[in-house]
């Protein structure tokens, strides 16, 4: 019977079959695809050319935007490719290594977010013992943690996801493999699954939030003691934007992984993917870039630089 045969290979879906809207939404994938890799390349080069943002801060988001580059490139080029030709077939091997690396990107992605909350913590509300708390053998440490620790969490839920059987449609209804649409397709029992990653979702995001808010709120508190208006609002511009992005990260996750599997899915769950996978690597190049100064700076004295000497 065809719902009894074994699945050995998945077909992505496209936001519309239609041609025109196919090659834009090609167009925007590979935009903003393109934009953040140079984007997250110039804040590797600078922070690495420039001696002064040699600091934890920018340790921090060097590493960041090296993640984010890996990030995105997991899904959006293979989504061009299925929006642009009548192939979608993805292998099983090539499905799994996908769900492996979005996990674990957006696992680690989480985790520097909030290392980076409690870097501006520390340095804002304890700026005496910024040095030694911030001293480079915690950010390496904690940077070699979160990696590891996304590499364990992303490789149980890998192997828990691709144990089951599956037999029923080999349509993926996203734009790229992840776990909540491939449970839709297995005819084992998911409940166990289920039961697992909501735990665990609570645990990461919930978590992880918290921590960030909580950082946030007494950053908050001690600006608002700050003696001018210029200081304050300079504060304020640089954090409320880190908050926003890292909300719509934090509650797409949840709204994908920890509501219950529909048989039913929409196009409303790619649009909800496509805002942890896509729109945080794409963002933070323009929030930690675009609008700090220390880098715009760094920037002009390494174009200076080489400037002379060519």
């Amino acid at each position: 019977m065809p719902n009894s045969t074994t699945v050995i290979e998945f077909l992505l879906t496209r936001f519309s079959d239609v041609w025109e809207l196919r090659i834009l939404h090609s167009m925007i994938f590979l935009l903003m695809y393109l934009a953040t890799i140079m984007g997250n390349s110039l804040i590797v080069t600078v922070t690495t050319l420039d001696q002064s943002l040699h600091t934890p801060m920018y340790f921090f988001l060097r590493n960041l935007s090296v993640l984010d580059m890996c990030y995105i490139s997991v899904t959006i080029p293979k989504a061009c490719f299925i929006f642009l030709l009548d192939n979608r077939v993805i292998s099983m091997v090539a499905c799994a290594a996908q769900v492996f690396l979005v996990i674990f990107f957006a696992f680690a992605e989480l985790l520097f977010l909030t290392i980076m909350a409690h870097d501006r913590y520390v340095a804002i509300c304890h700026p005496l013992h910024y040095p030694m708390i911030m001293n480079p053998r915690f950010c390496v440490q904690m940077t070699l943690a979160s990696v590891l620790s996304g590499v364990v969490y992303s490789g149980f839920h890998t192997g828990n996801t691709f144990r089951l059987h599956f037999c029923h449609s080999n349509v993926v209804h996203q734009f790229f493999c992840d776990i909540p649409t491939l449970m839709n397709l297995s005819c084992s029992d998911t409940l166990s699954n289920e039961i697992i990653i909501f735990i665990s979702g609570v645990v990461v995001l919930v978590g992880s939030f918290n921590f960030i808010t909580r950082s946030y709120i007494h950053i908050f508190s001690t600006v608002l003691k700050l003696p001018t208006r210029k200081e304050r609002g300079k504060a304020f511009s640089t954090c409320v934007p880190h908050i926003l992005v890292v909300t719509i990260f934090v509650t797409s996750i949840a709204a994908v992984y920890m509501k219950p599997t529909s048989h039913s899915p929409t196009i409303l769950d790619m649009i909800t993917s496509f805002f942890y996978t896509i729109v945080p690597p794409f963002m933070n190049p323009i929030i930690y870039s675009l609008r700090n100064k220390q880098i715009k700076e760094a920037v002009r004295r390494i174009t200076r630089r080489k400037f002379y000497s060519g």
